[in-house]
């Protein structure tokens, strides 16, 4: 569906573009110049093709060619705007159709979101001498895996504190505000324990704020948490 005031959604780009990264100052810096419009289509024909090709030859780990394929993917820019999204929408349905399926649970978006500044960095290293074939894909692979690891650590705490003896949301709730190293708020936890209200979580902050394990600072639904000194891990 195209967004609004973007008659091109979904369409190849039809002018060129290059991904340039702006600073306060005024000041632009070209990081990468892509795939000229006109050689669009045929460089996302010769990317489909060389996908299909390595994973039915196994030219090497599905892990590793998604992870290319992603950059690949990002060096073409096929489109107009919406290519990182569309990029790690691609990810997310390759990681499933090999049976990782962390995506599921925890959001990659949000995490490379959160090291976004390692994703640019990664890229543009990446994609140094990418129109000569030159270039070391390594890099950015790597950030991409980093990116996996932390998907499956978050959601092995998730599972941990679900699974926990005493796995009522009250606890799931007291082991999220445990395992953060600063202050937090309401949303910071509502992350962590997706399979809570908002409502309980806000309870649950009551009755520990009650019983001195936490403090809040400030009003309002983004009012700031922190732990006091006798938060204890239960469980």
């Amino acid at each position: 569906m195209a967004r609004g005031g973007i008659g091109d959604a979904g369409e190849y780009k039809s002018r060129d573009s290059d991904i340039i990264e702006r600073y306060p100052d005024g000041r632009a810096h070209i990081r990468f110049k892509t795939v000229s419009a006109n050689e669009t289509p045929r460089y996302m024909k010769l990317l489909i093709k060389a996908w299909h090709e390595c994973i039915k030859e196994r030219w090497t780990h599905p892990l590793i060619a998604m992870a290319a394929f992603n950059q690949d993917f990002l060096c073409v820019h096929p489109f107009r705007d919406g290519n990182g999204r569309a990029s790690r929408l691609l990810m997310l349905l390759q990681c499933y159709h090999f049976g990782y399926e962390v995506g599921r649970y925890i959001s990659l978006e949000r995490i490379i979101e959160e090291n976004k500044q390692r994703y640019y960095e990664t890229l543009e290293e990446s994609s140094k001498g990418w129109h000569e074939g030159k270039h070391d894909p390594w890099p950015y692979i790597n950030f991409v895996f980093s990116v996996l690891k932390m998907a499956y650590k978050e959601f092995e705490e998730r599972a941990g504190a679900i699974a926990s003896p005493r796995g009522s949301k009250t606890e799931m709730v007291h082991h999220a505000v445990f395992t953060v190293d600063k202050e937090f708020t309401v949303a910071d936890i509502e992350k962590k324990c997706p399979a809570v209200s908002r409502d309980m979580i806000r309870i649950a902050l009551k009755n520990m704020q009650k019983a001195g394990e936490v403090e809040c600072i400030g009003r309002g639904p983004g009012a700031l948490w922190k732990k006091k000194g006798n938060t204890s891990k239960r469980g």
